[in-house]
Order: structure tokens, then C-alpha cells, then sequence
């Protein structure tokens, strides 16, 4: 996982890496937790069936919706570019920011 991250976001430190999800069946396996745990990769809690809504929900997919909004993809790999080429763009702090304390 540590090196998708460093691929999709060269800036971005790997050093002490938070991860956000929503507690589906496939990220609780134990395969799952125990790569986490081995790459150093601290998880957030989120309750499973939480009412609360996580931040890529309200933030990020309505950004991803508005910039990519009447645009036509033949091809699952062309959506994957251009979601990956969109999120890109956005600044590490406005990422930072959704999870800091006001």
C-alpha cells in the first residue's frame, strides 16, 4: 500500500500513514488488519453502519463528480486516469485538513 501511495502522491510521507474506511467485510479480514499492522499503517476508527458520513462521501466524490461531469469513459481504465489524474491536483493540505481539530 506505502508504495501506491508514494506513486500516486510522491509528497506526500509514508512515515506515519492514517488510513479511513468504512469497515466493510473485505478491509476487516485478517489478511487485511495484519498488512496494515505490518506496513505501519495506523487505521482510523469508523463504525461499521455509522450514520456519520466519511469525508470522501461529502469532500471529495462531489469534487470528483463536479470535474468530471459530462465526460464519457469506453474504458474502465480511462475513468481510473482521469479520477487518478483529478486527484492529483488536489493539495495535500485540503486532504490534511478534513481531519484536523478545529
Amino acid at each position: 500500500m506505502k508504495p501506491a501511495i508514494r506513486e500516486q502522491r510522491p509528497k506526500v510521507s509514508t512515515s506515519r500513514t492514517l488510513l479511513l474506511h468504512d469497515n466493510a467485510g473485505p478491509h476487516k479480514t485478517n489478511a487485511t488488519t495484519q498488512s496494515l499492522r505490518e506496513l505501519g499503517i495506523q487505521v482510523l476508527p469508523h463504525p461499521v453502519d455509522s450514520p456519520d458520513l466519511a469525508p470522501c462521501d461529502f469532500w471529495l466524490f462531489p469534487i470528483l463528480k463536479d470535474r468530471l461531469a459530462g465526460q464519457k469513459f469506453g474504458h474502465i481504465q480511462d475513468l481510473t486516469k482521469a479520477v487518478n489524474s483529478e486527484l492529483r491536483t488536489i493539495p495535500e493540505e485540503n486532504y490534511q485538513g478534513l481531519f484536523r481539530k478545529s
